[in-house]
């Protein structure tokens, strides 16, 4: 008997007709032998539409109290797959993330997890029922409701499989795999049988949107085998593992991450850590910075451009506006219009060649790029948000046949 961890995202079980097919996934699996433990995220559109809720009472709502509130969404859909589980005949459990024994940092609306004590879920999977649990929420040490950011249904699925030492963690969305780009966007797309941890990591990082990126690093550290398929139609998906077939794909994904922005700091004193001044800074505040380009400029200084994600960039410009001070006083300014374009493949390490495909297909269509990133298995170009989705359809047709 296999155990096998499944988890199933918002428009999976979105409304009655799709949670009793997510029912049905699960009896199937069930009734071919195996224990199975299930992780859903909220319904649909349920987590914005609880942030509109808070919006209509507050414009600086707490994070503690976002957290108890978006939380909601995921208990309301375990209790009714569980309700449909029953329904049709399988005895199921539903828990909340900190009932599976989820413990967290303090760090309300981004918590990391700290402990997984599995004893309950063990407990009910002894019982012979299939255990139901609610994705993207913890506990912290001072009993408060936490939640994992963005995408941390799919980290609650691997950290469970990790610490069951699950045969496999099934991620069900609504597409049919991982595709070399967004299928939505780019019709010769096409979906690939398998892709590596290290491969996968990189576009979930660059804004592909299939797997959460911190769920990629909980795989490939704790070595659970990831298998990402539609929740709608039944076929093979995407294996993401440790390696894959050495005469693979030269690329394996273009990906486009709209949440970027640039700020530009003018005229910083080329003196010894400087740079140190500037980025610790933003260490503090927790603002993840990316590319960097520092260049000469004049009388003795140099300007320092950076990205950080659009969410943060108030943020991180009124801190750096507030403290200028210490960095030589010089002009600050933000670009919200970009977005990053780049492309990825394990298989560029041993081909030449692959830079300046890519800049001769950006090229083709008169698009500027403003900045550069590249490492072993992926190059990054930071370009104007408008001209985004044409850069990658380009880079699409030179790469991928």
């Amino acid at each position: 008997m296999a155990l096998i961890v499944q988890k199933f995202g918002g428009t999976s079980v979105k409304d009655r007709s799709r949670i009793f097919n997510v029912a049905r996934i699960v009896a199937n699996t069930r009734n071919a032998g195996n224990d199975v433990v299930v992780v859903v995220s909220a319904q649909g559109d349920t987590t914005d539409d609880l942030i509109a809720k808070a919006q209509e009472i507050t414009n600086s709502p707490s994070s503690r109290e976002m957290d108890m509130l978006l939380a909601t969404g995921e208990q309301i859909s375990i209790a009714l797959l569980s309700m449909a589980l029953q329904e049709i005949g399988v005895s199921a459990i539903s828990l909340t993330g900190w009932q599976a024994g989820f413990v967290t940092d303090r760090a309300y609306s981004r918590a990391r997890i700290k402990r997984l004590d599995t004893e309950r879920v063990e407990s009910e999977l002894a019982r012979n029922r299939v255990v139901v649990v609610a994705g993207f929420q913890g506990l912290n040490r001072s009993d408060d409701i936490t939640t994992l950011g963005r995408g941390g249904s799919d980290t609650s699925a691997v950290a469970l499989a990790a610490a069951l030492h699950a045969d496999r963690c099934q991620i069900y969305t609504d597409v049919e795999g991982v595709f070399t780009a967004d299928p939505r966007k780019i019709p010769k797309a096409t979906r690939l049988k398998e892709i590596t941890f290290d491969e996968m990591l990189e576009l979930a990082s660059l804004g592909a949107q299939v797997l959460n990126n911190r769920s990629v690093e909980l795989a490939k550290k704790y070595g659970v085998e990831l298998e990402v398929l539609s929740s709608i139609n039944p076929i093979p998906g995407t294996i993401v593992k440790e390696e894959t077939k050495v005469e693979g794909m030269l690329i394996k994904g273009v990906a486009k991450d709209d949440n970027v922005a640039v700020i530009s700091i003018l005229g910083v004193p080329d003196v010894p850590g400087m740079s140190f001044k500037v980025f610790s800074l933003l260490a503090q505040r927790n603002i993840n910075v990316d590319i960097i380009l520092q260049s000469s400029g004049t009388d003795g200084a140099k300007d320092l451009i950076f990205t950080v994600p659009l969410d943060d960039a108030e943020s991180a410009l009124s801190l750096l506006q507030e403290h200028k001070g210490r960095f030589g006083g010089g002009e600050i300014k933000v670009d919200k219009n970009c977005a990053k374009v780049s492309v990825v493949g394990a298989g560029m390490q041993s081909h030449p060649g692959v830079a300046s495909r890519m800049f001769e297909a950006i090229g083709s269509q008169n698009i500027n790029i403003h900045m550069i990133s590249t490492s072993e298995i992926k190059i990054s170009v930071i370009i104007d948000k408008a001209d985004a989705d044409r850069a990658v359809a380009a880079i699409h047709d030179a790469f991928i046949q």
